[in-house]
């Protein structure tokens, strides 16, 4: 989190929309892993406010995509159950997941999420 009183980041980053009001926050979310790699970029509208539990959603999401071979579904929050990414082999989703999963189609393994 960057504290930026004097708008200097925001500024340099285009964060604020040109004929915005001074008094206005910025409404624009970077998520920036480890890698110095953008991971998330949003910008929300001044007349909606932000979502703070989707932030954290997102950002647990990314920190088990970045340690399991998994994706989230839409509307996953920890500790629901994740899909086991297109890439992984059923083989390599056996010593990866010696629990099991279910086939919902042959693309969409669904599996408990990993580290919980």
């Amino acid at each position: 989190m960057i504290g930026d009183s004097d708008r200097t980041v925001s500024d340099l980053y285009d964060m604020i929309h040109p004929n915005a009001n001074d008094t206005l926050t910025v409404r624009s979310v970077f998520v920036i892993g480890p890698d110095k790699k953008i991971k998330l970029s949003l910008t929300y509208p001044a007349s909606t406010g932000r979502n703070f539990d989707e932030l954290l959603r997102v950002i647990d999401s990314l920190q088990l995509t970045a340690n399991y071979k998994v994706a989230t579904p839409a509307n996953w929050t920890h500790g629901n159950d994740v899909i086991i990414g297109s890439a992984v082999t059923d083989e390599e989703a056996a010593e990866l997941f010696p629990g099991g999963w279910t086939t919902v189609k042959p693309y969409l393994r669904v599996v408990p999420q990993p580290g919980s």
